[in-house]
């Protein structure tokens, strides 16, 4: 069972103050593709999995940032982290 919940909101700066929803989108991507289940909120997407590999994930987002010639990023995160067991479903289960 998945031992922690990131929530993360990456905010690039982009190269010529482009639109950054297609950066952000790159970002998502890294989380898709990582395989851990995760929900897309409008001002932060929310993982669950084990707390070293979710933290591995944000620093990949981050790197895509700088591929794409980002000069900087801001990423706020929020962790819960509870070692007996976490999930986005025991969370919000009383607000479905």
């Amino acid at each position: 069972m998945a031992n922690a919940l990131v929530s993360v909101q990456i905010i690039p700066k982009t190269k010529n103050g482009e639109d950054v929803i297609p950066y952000v989108d790159e970002a998502i991507a890294i989380i898709d593709a990582s395989g851990v289940p995760y929900h897309v909120s409008p001002l932060e997407t929310t993982m669950e999995g084990e707390i070293s590999n979710l933290l591995e994930i944000v620093e990949k987002m981050n790197q895509r940032m700088e591929e794409l010639g980002c000069p900087s990023v801001i990423s706020q995160v929020k962790i819960f982290f509870q070692p007996s067991g976490a999930s986005m479903d025991t969370l919000t289960e009383k607000y479905r």
